[in-house]
């Protein structure tokens, strides 16, 4: 559970999770940390990498947890208003569960945002399975 946890808190993860789908790029601050501290981030967002999404802010914080680790994204835009992403990692049955709950409010796009989350945080599930399966070798 550790080490999922210590790649959870990463940058580098969310870049990772996230390829080909959606492509992250720093604004302000102009460059990555090494891992996410608690605060705001502003990104430009690509879909597919070509496709421009706006500037999103990524707002990290950690919320007591009394069963495991979490980091929330309470992140939000022009076009979505809420964009509110947990984390979860917990031990369960003496393996690591991680998942991830997510708000999303675009008022009339909603629907549409909503259904490219699902394929979006399918697409992050299977990644994450990906690098765990390889001992989080990126």
């Amino acid at each position: 559970m550790g080490e999922a946890i210590a790649h959870a808190m990463t940058t580098r993860l969310l870049e990772f999770v996230a390829y080909p789908l959606v492509h992250f790029t720093p604004i302000e601050p102009r460059s990555w940390p090494a891992t996410w501290a608690e605060g705001t981030y502003w990104v430009g967002v690509r879909i597919l990498g070509l496709v421009p999404f706006g500037k999103q802010a990524i707002v990290i914080s950690y919320p007591e947890s009394a069963d495991g680790f979490r980091l929330r994204d309470n992140g939000h835009s022009t076009l979505v208003k809420v964009w509110d992403h947990l984390i979860s990692i917990s031990a369960a049955d003496g393996r690591t569960r991680y998942r991830d709950t997510v708000t999303i409010d675009a008022g009339v796009l909603t629907w549409p945002v909503w259904l490219f989350a699902q394929a979006f945080y399918r697409h992050r599930q299977r990644r994450w399975r990906q690098l765990a399966a390889r001992g989080f070798r990126y």
